[in-house]
């Protein structure tokens, strides 16, 4: 009787031991690899409760988030052969679950090494295309944008995708980073005093031009003006003339002339006036009398 209850107990508890090691469970941000004799027989990607086959089914995880890949500082020649220090890191993931654990052997070591091959091959391609100037100059984003074309979808025979590649620091080495900044300002400054002195030459030509036309206008105005000066004078002494052609109107006008004279001449303190005796006002005052 005891037997039979330990033999019930035994089975019970291998019950639960197959039924425990049957039952695997995929959170949300991983894969679990399902394995038969070593060899990935299916992968579940979606999370939650899946079963295997105990004892002959084995099953490994791997992770499904975004992995940060911080690369060694490097150098790196530029163009114009001068050394510079690249610090860089990527952003990737497993794309393939499948295909990381056939070429990788589900190592997110052997990974981040190929990672690491593959960026800087293409950051050493890239920055020898430019100079050093071009690559200290360069605008945000454009250095990135070139290596990862440069790398393209060579890390997809590994089942793993480059998300972002970001450049940390891209520096100059001590002994000559003050002598190149030096050199940078210096040619800066002599495009400026350039664009200075094109600008100058610029702005005196059209000063001369701008003078040079006010001058002609200046010129034909002066021009214009005595011309109608002239004409409004010929108009002036032709209406005289008609005013005061006949004989009676022209004593008068003679006679308004020297009252104008004679008012002019008594302008300020006491004045004393002589008139000739044929003078057209001592003829008046000679009447009166």
């Amino acid at each position: 009787m005891k037997s039979k209850k330990l033999l019930i107990l035994i089975g019970a508890i291998v019950l639960v031991a197959a039924g425990a090691v049957s039952v695997t469970v995929t959170a949300q941000n991983e894969y679990k690899l399902i394995r038969q004799f070593g060899k990935v027989n299916r992968v579940i990607s979606t999370p939650g409760i899946s079963l295997k086959v105990p004892f002959l089914e084995t099953a490994a995880t791997l992770p499904k988030e975004t992995l940060l890949y911080d690369l060694s500082p490097s150098d790196v020649i530029t163009k114009d052969k001068k050394t510079m220090i690249s610090d860089s890191y990527v952003l990737w993931r497993i794309e393939d679950p499948l295909k990381f654990a056939q070429t990788l052997n589900s190592s997110i070591e052997n990974g981040e090494s190929r990672i690491n091959t593959a960026v800087y091959n293409s950051t050493k391609n890239v920055i020898s295309s430019m100079t050093q100037d071009e690559v200290i100059t360069s605008r945000d984003g454009e250095l990135q944008e070139k290596v990862m074309a440069s790398i393209g979808d060579n890390m997809k025979q590994y089942g793993i995708s480059l998300l972002v590649f970001e450049t940390k620091q891209l520096d100059l080495p001590d002994d000559n980073k003050e002598a190149v900044y030096e050199r940078m300002i210096s040619e800066r400054d002599n495009i400026a005093a350039t664009y200075t002195a094109e600008g100058s030459s610029e702005a005196k030509v059209i000063r001369n031009t701008t003078d040079k036309e006010i001058a002609i206008q200046i010129s034909e105005a002066e021009k214009q003006a005595e011309l109608l000066k002239a004409e409004g004078e010929q108009e002036y002494m032709k209406i005289l003339a008609q005013a005061y052609g006949e004989e009676g109107r022209s004593e008068f006008y003679s006679f308004v002339r020297s009252l104008d004279a004679l008012k002019n001449s008594m302008k300020g303190g006491d004045k004393t006036v002589i008139l000739s005796p044929d003078s057209p006002i001592a003829r008046i005052f000679e009447g009166e009398s």
